[in-house]
């Protein structure tokens, strides 16, 4: 089973950029497809990207595509999310989570997740 622990969350303004990162342990992130979640006050938890496991195809929902790039590094068994471009709306908390099968860009297809955390973009 895999832990996640994700960081790299913080209070910037409107356009700036952030990087979150999503450490790994307890298995290799290659046995898994990856993806990056979001869940604002009052609001459902939703998919912003992911990479599917083998071929390392990416998703983004249409919200983010253009500013956020999804990647990760085995050697780390990290996953990364490069957002740019910030937007108030993009404030929330960013969790982190793994998949063993399903498509992966659905959230019902995640059974491992990271504690999250809070980012928060000023406008």
């Amino acid at each position: 089973q895999v832990q996640l622990v994700e960081s790299g969350g913080g209070l910037v303004q409107g356009g700036d950029s952030l990087r979150l990162s999503c450490t790994a342990s307890g298995r290799t992130i290659s046995t898994y497809a990856m993806g990056w979640f979001r869940q604002a006050p009052g609001k459902e938890r939703e998919i912003v990207a992911a990479i599917s496991r083998y071929a390392g195809t990416t998703y983004y929902a249409d919200s983010v595509r253009g500013r956020f790039t999804i990647s990760r590094d085995y050697a780390k068994n990290t996953v990364y999310l490069q957002m740019n471009s910030l937007k108030p709306e993009d404030t929330a908390v960013y969790y982190c989570a793994a998949a063993t099968g399903g498509p992966y860009y659905y959230t019902i297809s995640y059974q491992y997740w990271g504690p999250g955390t809070q980012v928060t973009v000023s406008s």
